[in-house]
């Protein structure tokens, strides 16, 4: 599935504001650091928003690489990584990420490939160490209900 697609499926969720019995229920009070990690700058940028509107610190990366390098230099409460991205994969940063920093919580989300179906790729996922894994399309409430969730 496209970013666009995935976009699409959840613009409403995010032009509409949250129902006091949907998305604000599962948020946090405490604020946390996350690295958010999608070659796919238009849902990047979506979930970058929801968090911050949320109160989090957000910082990007869009491949297996940059989270490496960004890890290295800084501390994060939670990753939240595609799996299926260029130049290091979601598999390798959770990898590389329990080795530098173990304390660091991970929520994998993955819309599959032509090879591999997006379940198959979220249980290596969570067999690799990430705590939380959540299927892409995901609207505003579904991934801020595994944000809390994983962050518990």
């Amino acid at each position: 599935m496209s970013a666009l697609e995935i976009l699409s499926a959840t613009s409403a969720a995010c032009m509409s504001p949250p129902r006091k019995d949907s998305a604000s229920n599962h948020e946090t009070t405490r604020k946390f650091t996350i690295l958010v990690a999608d070659d796919a700058r238009d849902l990047q940028d979506l979930i970058t928003l929801w968090l911050e509107e949320s109160g989090h610190a957000v910082t990007r990366a869009s491949n297996g690489q940059e989270i490496a390098r960004l890890v290295q230099a800084q501390a994060f409460d939670l990753l939240v990584t595609d799996i299926v991205m260029p130049d290091g994969d979601g598999w390798d940063a959770i990898a590389a990420v329990h080795q530098l920093r173990p304390e660091t919580r991970i929520l994998a989300i993955s819309g599959g490939t032509r090879e591999m179906p997006a379940s198959a790729c979220l249980r290596v996922a969570r067999g690799a160490g990430a705590i939380g894994v959540l299927r892409k399309p995901f609207n505003r409430v579904d991934f801020l209900t595994a944000v809390a969730q994983v962050t518990r």
